[in-house]
């Protein structure tokens, strides 16, 4: 049996966390270690996926409407510029395997590559 990750842990209420932006799939919240002046991370609402290849893979619809929320948080919190990073294995700095996407903005340059 697989842990329950910790995204599922805060959609369930059981880890406190402010969610700021829902659609019927898919949710985003702040990253608690944020890497940039705005670091929110775009979560699907199922754990059936362990990373992006997974989901592109077994659900385009859902990848979708993962950039969809991306875009929208991205134009409330950063005038509609952003990176979108997908962190896909541990050595690629995957550390919570439920696929979701870092949308990074305000004050990037290339060198800030790390999310």
């Amino acid at each position: 049996m697989t842990e329950t990750s910790i995204f599922t842990r805060i959609l369930e209420g059981e880890i406190p966390s402010e969610i700021i932006a829902e659609t019927e799939n898919v949710f985003a919240i702040r990253d608690i270690a944020p890497k940039a002046p705005v670091h929110i991370l775009v979560i699907p609402k199922t754990a059936a996926y362990r990373d992006v290849v997974e989901l592109a893979a077994g659900d385009p619809a859902l990848l979708a409407e993962v950039v969809g929320l991306a875009r929208t948080v991205a134009a409330e919190h950063a005038d509609g510029e952003f990176r979108l990073i997908f962190n896909t294995g541990a050595a690629a700095g995957q550390t919570v395997f439920h696929v979701h996407a870092h949308v990074l903005a305000g004050d990037l340059d290339e060198k800030s590559l790390n999310a």
